[in-house]
């Protein structure tokens, strides 16, 4: 039996105040990249000894608010998508896609 392995690997480069300036992430089958360039990154990991999520929210100092926006609502969008594939509710992951529309609208960005 073969064992297969990936590595993801995220740097963080920080100014003087340790706030976050550039954000670069790798990973082995990252296609076309030898690595990636982001503002934001949102890490959610699952402890299932503790039932709870393990989180890493971080964006720098160049990322805009309205990027902000944008970026939350896809993750919002991702997250539905994701929702629905793991548990196979369409009904739940319909009612979350709703919202993602809402907070669209809310936001003023389009989808």
């Amino acid at each position: 039996m073969s064992e297969k392995n990936k590595k993801i690997e995220i740097e963080v480069e920080l100014d003087e105040k340790n706030i976050p300036e550039n954000i670069q992430w790798s990973a082995t089958d990252l296609q076309g990249y030898d690595e990636a360039n982001c503002r934001a990154m949102i890490l959610a990991l699952w402890d299932h000894q503790r039932k709870d999520t393990l989180r890493l929210d971080l964006w720098t100092k160049d990322m805009t608010v309205d990027e902000m926006k944008i970026f939350f609502h896809q993750t919002l969008v991702t997250m539905a998508d994701t929702l629905e594939k793991s548990i196979n509710d369409p009904r739940i992951s319909g009612d979350m896609r709703d919202f993602c529309a809402y907070f669209a609208e809310k936001m003023e960005i389009s989808e």
